[in-house]
């Protein structure tokens, strides 16, 4: 389990992150449009996976958004929102938004990519939901980057994981 906080309170995650240099499990998502969209979607391509509690908070969202603003200018590259969200409230922020270059993605319906992964916040107010984790893949799904928020109310390093790209 990784030692994380919620407004400074000592929360619990269900494991921990998968290793650096390992290669990330297969996965199932619904995509805005409801449809299953699986890793092997994403085969060729370098990607970064936001992954966050709710779409419907403010550091969410910024994150989102900083990703969405980089990701204009990387080649080859996907970034992957993923949260619990339903899609229907991912499609709505990203309209609202005009973010273009981020994909939603939701773990809504089982859970399990935050399960297998060890992502999971499992005590306190946001149980349930993921915690805040940056992942980054090459194209052949092996983890170049992983960086989980010690503060859920914290940004990611954005620095550091859009480095991890280049």
């Amino acid at each position: 389990m990784a030692n994380i906080t919620l407004g400074g309170t000592p929360i619990k995650t269900s494991g921990n992150l998968p290793a650096v240099q390992s290669i990330l499990s297969d996965f199932e998502l619904t995509a805005t449009d409801l449809s299953t969209k699986t890793l092997s979607d994403y085969k060729g391509y370098r990607k970064l996976l936001n992954i966050f509690p709710s779409v419907d908070t403010g550091v969410c969202a910024a994150s989102s958004r900083k990703f969405n603003e980089e990701a204009a200018s990387l080649e080859n590259t996907k970034v992957l929102c993923i949260s619990r969200d339903l899609p229907f409230a991912q499609a709505r922020f990203c309209a609202a938004d005009g973010l273009e270059h981020v994909e939603m993605l939701s773990d809504f319906k089982t859970g399990s990519f935050g399960k297998q992964n060890g992502l999971d916040i499992t005590t306190g107010a946001f149980e349930g939901l993921h915690s805040r984790v940056v992942l980054v893949l090459d194209e052949n799904n092996t983890i170049l980057y992983s960086e989980q928020v010690p503060e859920i109310g914290q940004a990611p390093n954005y620095e550091n994981a859009l480095n991890a790209l280049k």
